[in-house]
C-alpha cells in the first residue's frame, strides 16, 4: 500500500498540465495535422500515403515502448512521449485525408482532359460566391467561381468522366454574377490546368452563360436577399463608406475601391473587410449582452446565442470559410464567457484538427491561418496582457480593448510579414484606434440587412448610423497608410514568417523577466525616439535633386517631373489607381499642373483617378488619335469630375513652368495599318528639367520611331534620359535607340508580366550604349538625380548618388 501511495504522490502531471500554464496537449495533434496536410497538397496521394504510413508506424512503436511492452521507457521519453504519440497520430490522419483528396483530384481522365485542354461540357454545383476580378479596364469583367465538377463530357470525342472533382470557373457573362453557392447548372468551356498547391483538379474558362438546374437552398436564397437588401441600404451612402461597410458586415468587397483596400492592407486592417472570427465574436456577444440586460437565464441566453450564431452564419452564406470563422469565433467567445481559456485551447485544437481533416485545403488558406492565429493570441496571450495591465491600475475596459487587438496582431504578425514581405509599425495603434468603431459599424450593419426585406427606410437609417463609425475606420487608415515610416521591408514568404516568429517567441520568452522586461521597453523607445524622426525628416525618398521619377505601378507607364515644392507634371498613370497614388503621395506631389496621356490603352490610364485624389490636377493633355474609347471616356470622365481643362495637343506644342519645359515630338504624322495604331500614335515627349534633357517615349514602336528619325535630325531625339518606349518591348528601332544615346535608361515594367518585357537583347543593347538601366520590376520607383555636376541614379532600396 505504501509502494503505491509512493508511485502516486512521485507521478509527474502531463506536460503542460501545470498550474497557471495552459494546456497544450492536443496542440500537438492539430499542428502535426495541419502541417502533413498542408504538405499533401504538394505531394502525389502515394507520397501522402507513404508518409501517413511511416507515422503510422513509428507511433505504433513508440505507443507500445510507454506501455512498457518494449522495454522500461526512461524519465525524459516517460513524460514527453504521449505528446510524441499525438504528433504522430496527427501527422497520420492529416496525411491521410489529404492523400484521399489528393488521389480524387489527381485522377488520370480528369488531368488527361485538362492537358488536352479540351472542349467539355460540365455539370457542376457552385461551392461559394462569385468573385469578381479586377482586370485591365476595357476588357469584360471576369468573375472567379470555386465549384464542384460532378460531370465533364469532352466535345470532341464524347468522353465522359464522372465523379466529385474541384474546379475553378472563370467567366465573363454577367449571368455568373448572379448564382448561389450550392446552385447547380451546366457550362460549357475549355479546360485548363490548375497552378497547384491546393485540391482545385482542373480550371474551366466559360465560353458562355449557365444553364441553371433548380434553385440554391433556402438558406442561400435568403443570404442573397438580405445581401442585396444591405447593398440597396448603403446605396445612398457616399462611395468609401457606402463600399466598406458590406465589407466589414458580410466579407463582399466588391464596391471597395483600390485605394481604400490599400490603406487597409498597409495600416494591417485588412482582417476587417473579410469574415472572420471576430465578426462572429461581435455579432454573438451582442446578443449576449442583450440577454444579459435582459435578465434572461444562462440557458435562455446559450440559445439566444446559438440562434444568432445559425443566423449570422447565413446571413453570410455557410461557405467554408464562414463556418471555419464561426468556429473560431465560437470558440474565442466561449474562452471569454467562461473565463477558462485554458479549456478553450484545447478546443481549439480540436477544432482546427477537425476543419483540417474535413477539409485539408484549409491548410493552405492564408484566411484560415490568420484566424488560428488571431484566435490563439486572444486565448494565450490576451488574458495575461489583460491582467498584469489591470495590475498597473488601467481601467478593465481599456486594458481589454489593449490588449485583445495587440495580441493578435502579434500573433498574426509573422503571417501577415511572409505574405505581404513588410512589417507595419503603425498596425498595432492602427488597430487600436478602430477597436470602438469596429463593433458599432458591424452589428448596425447586420440589423440594416436583417430589416431591409420587410423596413427598406429603417435599413437606411440603420446604414446611416453604421456609415459614421465605418468614416472612421476609413480616417484612421487613410492617415496611417500616409505616415511616411509606417512600414518596414521584411523578407517574404516561409523564410520572413519563420523569421519573424522566431524573433517573436524570443522577445516573449525574454520579457518574462522584468530586467529585460525594462531593458527592452527602453530600446524600443530609443529606437523609435532616435529613428522616426530620421525617417520622417529624412527618409532618402525622394532624393534629392531628382529631375524624373519612373513609378513603379505594375505593368504601366506613370512619370513624375517635378515643377516646384508639392508640384508635379504627371505622364500616365498605370494600370490602378492605388499604385500611382502612392507613388504620388511618396513624392509629396500635392498639384499637378499638367497630367499627360500618352495614349489611351488601360495601362496608361487605367489609374487616373489615383492622380486625382487628393490633389488638384489643373489641365489634361492627350494626343489626337482616340483609341480605344473605353480608354478616352475614362480620361474625360476623371478630367470632368475633378474639373480639369482637357485639351488634344499637336506636334510642337510647348509648356514652360517652374524648371520643367516640355516640347511635343511626335507622332509627326497619324500612322495607320501598323502593329498597334494606339502605341503607335502616342504622344513623344521632349522634357528639360534643371538642364537635363529627358525622352518619354509612350509606347511608341519601331514604326512611330523611325517616323520621328525621319521628321527631323538625330538631335532631335538626343536626351539624357530615356523613359524606354513600350516597357522594353523588342519593337524597338535601333536607329532611334543609337540616336537618343541616354545615359540613363528607365523601364516601367511589370513584376513577372506574361509579355517577355523587357526584351533583354534591347536591354544589352542599352548598356552597351553606356546607359545605367533601372526597372521598376527590380527596384521599385526608379529616379535620375541631377547634382548640378553630374547625373545619377537612384531606386527606393538603391542608395542615391549611384553614378550611371
Amino acid at each position: 500500500m505504501s509502494h503505491a501511495m509512493d508511485d502516486q504522490t512521485t507521478a509527474e502531471p502531463p506536460a503542460g498540465a501545470a498550474e497557471g500554464l495552459p494546456d497544450l496537449r492536443l496542440a500537438g495533434l492539430a499542428v502535426a495535422a495541419w502541417l502533413a496536410a498542408l504538405a499533401g497538397l504538394h505531394l502525389s496521394a502515394g507520397e501522402t500515403a507513404t508518409l501517413a504510413g511511416v507515422a503510422a508506424g513509428l507511433a505504433a512503436v513508440l505507443g507500445l515502448h510507454l506501455c512498457g511492452l518494449l522495454g522500461r521507457p526512461a524519465g525524459p521519453v516517460r513524460r514527453y512521449g504521449w505528446i510524441a504519440v499525438a504528433v504522430l497520430l496527427g501527422v497520420v490522419c492529416g496525411a491521410t485525408a489529404t492523400a484521399a483528396r489528393v488521389a480524387v483530384r489527381d485522377a488520370a481522365p480528369v488531368r488527361a482532359l485538362a492537358a488536352e485542354r479540351a472542349s467539355v461540357t460540365a455539370d457542376l454545383v457552385v461551392r461559394d460566391d462569385p468573385r469578381p476580378l479586377r482586370g485591365a479596364p476595357g476588357r469584360p469583367a471576369t468573375v472567379l467561381l470555386q465549384a464542384d465538377l460532378i460531370t465533364l463530357t469532352a466535345g470532341a470525342d464524347g468522353r465522359r468522366v464522372t465523379g466529385s472533382v474541384r474546379g475553378l470557373v472563370l467567366a465573363t457573362d454577367p449571368a455568373w454574377r448572379t448564382l448561389l453557392p450550392g446552385q447547380r447548372a451546366t457550362a460549357r468551356g475549355r479546360l485548363a490546368e490548375p497552378r497547384g498547391g491546393d485540391l482545385t483538379a482542373v480550371v474551366l474558362t466559360a465560353t458562355g452563360p449557365p444553364t441553371l438546374h433548380g434553385a440554391s437552398s433556402w438558406p442561400q436564397r435568403a443570404a442573397g436577399a438580405l445581401r442585396a437588401g444591405l447593398h440597396r441600404a448603403c446605396a445612398p451612402l457616399p462611395d468609401e463608406p457606402g463600399g466598406l461597410l458590406p465589407g466589414l458586415v458580410v466579407g463582399d468587397t466588391s464596391r471597395l475601391s483600390p485605394t481604400v483596400e490599400e490603406d487597409f492592407r498597409t495600416t494591417g486592417m485588412t482582417h476587417l473587410n473579410a469574415v472572420s472570427g471576430s465578426n462572429v465574436a461581435i455579432v454573438v456577444g451582442a446578443v449576449l449582452l442583450l440577454a444579459r440586460w435582459a435578465r434572461a437565464g444562462p440557458r435562455t441566453a446559450a440559445v439566444l446565442c446559438v440562434l444568432a450564431l445559425i443566423g449570422f452564419v447565413i446571413l453570410v452564406r455557410p461557405s467554408p470559410s464562414v463556418v471555419r470563422a464561426a468556429a473560431m469565433g465560437a470558440i474565442g467567445l466561449a474562452a471569454l464567457a467562461t473565463g477558462r481559456p485554458r479549456a478553450a485551447l484545447p478546443a481549439l485544437a480540436a477544432a482546427v484538427t477537425v476543419l483540417v481533416l474535413v477539409d485539408p485545403e484549409l491548410a493552405g488558406d492564408p484566411g484560415f491561418t490568420l484566424s488560428v492565429c488571431a484566435t490563439g493570441g486572444l486565448l494565450l496571450l490576451a488574458p495575461g496582457w489583460r491582467d498584469a495591465l489591470r495590475r498597473r491600475g488601467v481601467p478593465v475596459g481599456l486594458a481589454e480593448a489593449l490588449a485583445v487587438p495587440a495580441a493578435a496582431q502579434l500573433a498574426c504578425g509573422p503571417v501577415i510579414a511572409g505574405l505581404s514581405g513588410t512589417v507595419s509599425l503603425v498596425a498595432v495603434p492602427a488597430n487600436l484606434l478602430a477597436v470602438p468603431a469596429v463593433a458599432p459599424a458591424t452589428v448596425l450593419g447586420v440589423l440594416a440587412a436583417v430589416v431591409s426585406p420587410v423596413w427598406p427606410a429603417g435599413a437606411e437609417f440603420a446604414a446611416w448610423l453604421a456609415s459614421w463609425p465605418a468614416r472612421w475606420l476609413l480616417l484612421v487608415a487613410g492617415q496611417g497608410a500616409r505616415l511616411p515610416a509606417g512600414t518596414l521591408a521584411w523578407p517574404g514568404g516561409v523564410t520572413g514568417a519563420l523569421l519573424l516568429t522566431a524573433l517573436t517567441v524570443a522577445l516573449l520568452l525574454a520579457t518574462r523577466r522584468p530586467l529585460v522586461r525594462r531593458l527592452v521597453a527602453a530600446c524600443a523607445v530609443a529606437v523609435v525616439l532616435g529613428t522616426l524622426p530620421v525617417r520622417l525628416l529624412a527618409s532618402g525618398w525622394p532624393p534629392s535633386g531628382w529631375v524624373v521619377v519612373a513609378c513603379a505601378v505594375g505593368q504601366g507607364d506613370a512619370i513624375v517631373l517635378p515643377v516646384a515644392a508639392g508640384r508635379a507634371v504627371v505622364v500616365d498613370a498605370g494600370p490602378e489607381p492605388s499604385s500611382v497614388d502612392g507613388c504620388l503621395r511618396r513624392l509629396g506631389v500635392r498639384e499637378v499642373p499638367f497630367f499627360v496621356v500618352s495614349h489611351f490603352h488601360a495601362d496608361h490610364v487605367g489609374g487616373v483617378a489615383g492622380v486625382f485624389r487628393g490633389r488638384r490636377v489643373a489641365e489634361v493633355v492627350t494626343p489626337g488619335w482616340a483609341e480605344p474609347p473605353y480608354g478616352v471616356s475614362q480620361v474625360r470622365e476623371a478630367a470632368r469630375s475633378g474639373a480639369a481643362g482637357l485639351r488634344t495637343v499637336p506636334v510642337g506644342w510647348r509648356w514652360r513652368g517652374g524648371g520643367v519645359e516640355l516640347v511635343v515630338l511626335g507622332p509627326p504624322y497619324p500612322l495607320q495599318g501598323s502593329r498597334s495604331d494606339p502605341n503607335n500614335n502616342s504622344l513623344v515627349v521632349a522634357a528639360t528639367v534643371a538642364g537635363v534633357r529627358i525622352l518619354l517615349a509612350g509606347d511608341a514602336e519601331t514604326e512611330e520611331q523611325r517616323a520621328l528619325l525621319e521628321a527631323g535630325p538625330p538631335e532631335a531625339v538626343r536626351a539624357d534620359v530615356l523613359k524606354v518606349a513600350h516597357h522594353g518591348s523588342a519593337y524597338q528601332d535601333p536607329e532611334f535607340i543609337d540616336a537618343v544615346r541616354p545615359a540613363v535608361a528607365l523601364v516601367s515594367v511589370g513584376v513577372d508580366n506574361d509579355y517577355g518585357h523587357p526584351n533583354l537583347g534591347l536591354l544589352g543593347r542599352l548598356t552597351r550604349g553606356g546607359a545605367r538601366v533601372l526597372r521598376t520590376d527590380t527596384d521599385g520607383d526608379a529616379a535620375a538625380v541631377w547634382d548640378g555636376r553630374r547625373l545619377a541614379v537612384a531606386a527606393r532600396g538603391i542608395s542615391p548618388g549611384r553614378q550611371p
